[in-house]
């Protein structure tokens, strides 16, 4: 059940552009003339700009630092004593190691400092509900294991808003809290979602569910409630509540598609969030909105294969509508092709992983070729080799600027 963590794109090579990343020198030559503040603070900002293994050696020395005073690592009292004073402590260099390793992919080792943070630090009052977030998504058990976690993340956050309703008066405060409730909401939708899926043969699943949705809305800001709203619409979905479902995705997305793509705003759901929208979207036959959720998430992030076979299996659908007309038809057709090419040659470039999406969007290839009547090359997409990959790499060419105009995009 885990779900893939996205860290900050705004510097990832732009490969469908072939912009050039820029050569950084290694982070970590003067690694042991710094102090353990700053070696985090430095590996924080490394993994902020999706340089995870620039960060890892400099987390690596600083964990191996933290680890030489035995008592100073593991009681709590001394370490909340030292986070005072604003020094660095193992349970918060443990969750941005963890950090570290996920956005490496490995998990196993992500996992297991996750584990160790939440052993030192069980209240959370240092690393917070973060890393119990974290081992809910990656647990192997799943289920109620997964549930644990949920709960406790939630029991950590709901004490701290305790503590900060406390301090309203201070500036700032009531957007922390704000978020803080956002995210406790988020956390009881995942919960809702693991009853929904591994939990689902338990007798009370469906109404757990219900449950936890319903508390989720209560305790989350209405502006930053486009998570919490999908939520409750895949529920409706899955209940085969299908109007129901369309009402709340129409209202979780009229809460954050007027902002413009240039301006940062915690009501616009992350982009895995919009990945999930799209779907929905798609399963209640609202494609022309899919496409416009999808036409902002490509602009965001062009290597992004699921938004790209997304789009043009959108496009596909589109174009399949008894009541479209005959131009619109074959506009649609041209799109689905170009979207799902983009979506094959960066999965060959990117190595990308999913095997399913693969063979369905070469089967979607198939279908758009028997409509046009082309004889397709059935292995027209298999896997080439490095060399192959390098050179698909030079000749891909982006959507043409044109395609973005030509589109009636309402929002990005």
């Amino acid at each position: 059940m885990g779900k893939t963590k996205t860290k900050s794109r705004n510097n990832s090579k732009d490969i469908l552009r072939s912009a050039n990343a820029p050569l950084v020198k290694s982070a970590v030559a003067s690694k042991s003339q710094k102090s353990t503040e700053d070696l985090l603070a430095e590996a924080a900002t490394l993994l902020e700009h999706s340089r995870p293994e620039q960060a890892l050696p400099l987390i690596q020395e600083a964990l191996k630092r933290l680890e030489t005073d035995k008592q100073a690592y593991s009681d709590i009292d001394i370490l909340l004593h030292n986070a005072a004073q604003e020094k660095a402590t193992f349970p918060t260099a443990l969750v941005l190691g963890a950090d570290v390793c996920s956005a490496l992919g490995d998990i196993d080792k992500a996992r297991a400092q996750y584990e160790l943070a939440v052993q030192i630090d069980p209240n959370g009052a240092l690393v917070s509900a973060e890393p119990y977030l974290e081992l809910a998504q990656l647990s192997e058990e799943g289920g109620r294991k997964s549930i644990d976690y949920f709960e406790k993340a939630v029991e950590v956050m709901k004490n701290e808003i305790e503590v900060l309703d406390e301090q309203l008066d201070i500036e700032g405060t009531q957007q922390i809290v704000d978020m803080r409730r956002a995210k406790v909401a988020e956390a009881l939708c995942g919960m809702a979602e693991v009853y929904m899926t591994d939990l689902s043969w338990e007798e009370d699943a469906e109404q757990r569910c219900e449950q936890l949705v319903t508390e989720a809305i209560a305790i989350c800001p209405e502006s930053l409630s486009a998570g919490v709203l999908q939520t409750l619409a895949s529920i409706r979905i899955s209940q085969d509540r299908l109007d129901e479902a369309k009402r709340t995705l129409a209202q979780s997305l009229a809460i954050w598609k007027g902002i413009p793509a240039d301006v940062e705003d915690p009501a616009r759901p992350d982009f895995a969030t919009r990945v999930s929208l799209v779907r929905l979207l798609m399963e209640v036959e609202h494609e022309q909105d899919a496409m416009v959720v999808l036409e902002g998430l490509v602009k965001e992030d062009d290597q992004s294969v699921e938004a790209w076979y997304l789009g043009g299996w959108c496009h596909l659908l589109i174009s399949q509508k008894p009541d479209i007309g005959e131009d619109a038809k074959s506009a649609n057709v041209q799109q689905a092709q170009e979207w799902l090419a983009n979506c094959l040659k960066l999965y060959q470039i990117l190595q990308y992983e999913d095997e399913p999406l693969r063979s369905h969007a070469e089967e979607l290839v198939r279908e758009l070729n028997r409509t046009l009547n082309i004889e397709g090359d059935e292995d027209e997409w298999e896997d080439a080799d490095d060399d192959e990959n390098a050179s698909d790499g030079d000749n891909i060419e982006a959507i043409d600027d044109d395609h973005a105009r030509d589109e009636d995009v309402e929002m990005t």
